[in-house]
């Protein structure tokens, strides 16, 4: 006797799988439906000039089915072969980038050759598009902000000595075509808590009231975290605490802020023989618990798949990370408006909105 299998073969087993999957419920799809890609993808074509095929060649894919694939690749942190394959083999993927019901998809040259015309001009475009879209929906920067930076790592390096000594003396070696192209010699190296890193540094100014980032600045890693404090500060914020951690304390910082009308909110740092005061101990416990919420979102930029980018030069990685602060603030969005968060009160549904979990590539 043939035992009984608890397959079932079907012509419409595709379907019935949507089905499932749509009653599970596909973050992806959470996404798709509470973020205006339409929009974002105006200002893309804004500007980068695309094709429509008239004069000849392959015609371009719509700019929304890219912008919708550059999204995905970020929140995955996936390369562009690795895209290209999950594009063929995901439902879920297909779906959320238009491509259901497409015979091809787009291919890993297609993927790099946009990503490359996107540039930093464009990633500003849609971070700035994104942004757009929270203050639509009422969720303006409230309750003061907390500033901090956080190293993003880049592939490292091999030089033999003599190519280091060139290039600090301002000379970069024969090292052919081939070979030149894949040399990283903007990215920097520093030393944290014991631990050497490779690569650049991310500062963001994220809001206390709903938690995403208002201002960015992109540098190398050795470069001081408080380099970039006057770039990310956000003048638009309605609450007037400016919270960071000791890196960030000087006379000429603390005046600044006082000028703007912003209340000093940065933790202080001992000197030489000058311990801190039981009062400035306590203070800067104070700050710490205000200015963890920006820990918080280095922590889910980390969930994104890795913090680190993959590329070649600083122009790159700025075009990396500036996606990566658009795409945290698209999914936290989407979670969001998905959770019906009340922008402006803090309700016992807003305290904490649910985690938009994305399927893992």
């Amino acid at each position: 006797m043939t035992p009984r299998s608890a397959l079932k073969f079907d012509l419409f087993a595709e379907a019935s799988r949507k089905r499932k999957i749509d009653e599970v419920g596909d973050p992806l799809q959470v996404i798709a439906q509470h973020i205006d890609f339409t929009a974002l993808a105006r200002l893309v074509d804004g500007i980068i000039e695309r094709s429509d095929g008239r004069k000849g060649g392959r015609p371009a894919y719509p700019t929304e089915v890219m912008v919708r694939v550059m999204v995905l690749k970020r929140l995955y942190n996936l390369s562009d072969e690795q895209m290209e394959y999950q594009l063929l083999d995901r439902m879920s993927y297909q779906r959320f980038c238009l491509l259901q019901d497409s015979m091809n998809v787009p291919d890993r040259n297609t993927i790099w050759r946009f990503g490359e015309r996107l540039g930093v001009d464009g990633a500003t475009a849609l971070l700035h598009g994104v942004d757009e879209q929270l203050h639509r929906h009422g969720y303006i920067a409230r309750g003061g902000q907390a500033i901090d930076a956080t190293l993003v790592p880049a592939p490292r390096q091999r030089m033999n000595k003599g190519e280091r000594e060139q290039l600090s003396n301002g000379q970069r070696p024969e090292w052919g075509d081939a070979k030149d192209r894949q040399k990283d010699i903007d990215a920097t190296h520093t030393k944290k808590h014991g631990k050497r890193y490779f690569g650049y540094k991310l500062s963001v100014s994220v809001d206390h009231k709903h938690g995403f980032i208002r201002g960015v600045a992109t540098g190398t890693a050795s470069e001081h975290d408080g380099h970039h404090f006057d770039e990310v500060l956000d003048m638009k914020n309605t609450g007037k605490e400016v919270n960071a951690d000791k890196a960030y304390p000087s006379a000429q910082r603390i005046k600044m802020l006082k000028v703007l009308g912003f209340k000093d909110g940065i933790q202080r740092k001992a000197k030489a023989k000058q311990p801190l005061s039981e009062c400035q101990e306590r203070r800067n416990q104070r700050i710490a618990k205000r200015r963890a919420r920006v820990e918080h979102v280095f922590a889910g930029i980390r969930h994104m798949g890795g913090k680190f980018v993959r590329t070649i030069g600083q122009t790159r990685a700025t075009t990396v990370m500036t996606m990566m602060v658009a795409c945290y603030n698209l999914k936290r969005l989407a979670s969001f408006l998905e959770n019906k968060v009340d922008p402006f009160f803090k309700t016992a549904s807003s305290k904490r909105p649910v985690r938009l979990q994305t399927a893992k590539a």
